[in-house]
């Protein structure tokens, strides 16, 4: 039975003496990179500029990682505001003595939120469709990437399960820890590369991509059901929640599910796309 435990004890960067690369960096980036080539496709075949995909990719790149940051801190760690406020912002902690930690701490929720406000601006400035047309496309990459953040979660040993109680999961030596864990991290990551399948089936096999807003309701209603059931295998985040029915992230994740059912089922664009 033991064949189904794993101890987990990786090694989290690579010491340059000058500086240290997380391997937690490095899922960001193949995320990004993976996000551009996929979204560049989609571009040409949609007949858009490369010069309105470089914008794009700016415009995604700072919006997701400030709202994660952002929204980890408002979601979960609040006190970062008045205890080490720069750090919120800048990849290095200054309470206790200065350190580069990379960003560390960022929240899906907030990075979902941030992303549809830099889309508007992003379409305000240069595209000049409308909101849902590129939400309903940008949604294809967005889910692969969260496939590698969980990755990297699991390789930073954050974000853990709970206990198994069984021989069953994952110990997370780091941790100093002997018993072993849901790696909800993994299930979660899995899950997210069949989100990102049917919504890339969807939108090259199908006509759904022409109904305005179906693809971004499409992937709201399957990533955050996904974080809704995975949640129930984790750890709380904040241990003051710890005895909450639903976690902060399965409450947060409730009105995005039924954002997505609204765009899927029920919202009607003014205008049709030609």
């Amino acid at each position: 039975m033991f064949l189904l435990q794993m101890d987990w004890d990786p090694i989290k960067y690579i010491d340059l003496s000058f500086f240290k690369l997380h391997f937690y960096s490095m899922m960001w980036i193949i995320a990004f990179i993976l996000g551009f080539y996929i979204t560049k496709r989609i571009y040409r075949n949609e007949g858009q500029s490369d010069e309105s995909l470089d914008s794009l990719f700016i415009y995604s790149v700072l919006g997701i990682m400030l709202g994660a940051r952002l929204g980890h801190v408002i979601f979960y760690q609040s006190e970062l505001i008045t205890e080490d406020f720069f750090s919120i912002f800048l990849p290095f902690k200054f309470k206790g003595g200065f350190e580069f930690t990379g960003f560390q701490g960022l929240a899906s929720h907030g990075a979902a939120i941030a992303m549809i406000i830099s889309m508007y601006i992003y379409n305000k400035k240069v595209l000049h469709k409308t909101v849902l047309w590129i939400l309903d496309r940008v949604v294809i990459p967005v889910a692969l990437g969260a496939v590698f953040v969980r990755i990297g979660n699991f390789i930073n040993s954050e974000i853990i399960g709970k206990y198994t109680n069984s021989d069953f999961g994952v110990v997370f030596v780091q941790l100093n820890e002997t018993k072993p864990r849901h790696p909800s991290q993994l299930y979660e990551a899995f899950c997210y590369v069949f989100v990102f399948l049917i919504l890339f089936y969807f939108y090259w096999k199908t006509k759904k991509s022409e109904q305005l807003g179906f693809l971004f309701g499409l992937f709201l209603v399957l990533l955050w059901s996904v974080r809704f059931v995975v949640e129930f295998t984790k750890e709380a985040q904040n241990i003051e929640r710890a005895d909450w029915v639903l976690n902060t992230g399965q409450l947060l994740s409730i009105p995005f599910i039924f954002i997505g059912l609204y765009f899927m089922f029920i919202y009607k664009p003014k205008t049709t796309l030609s």
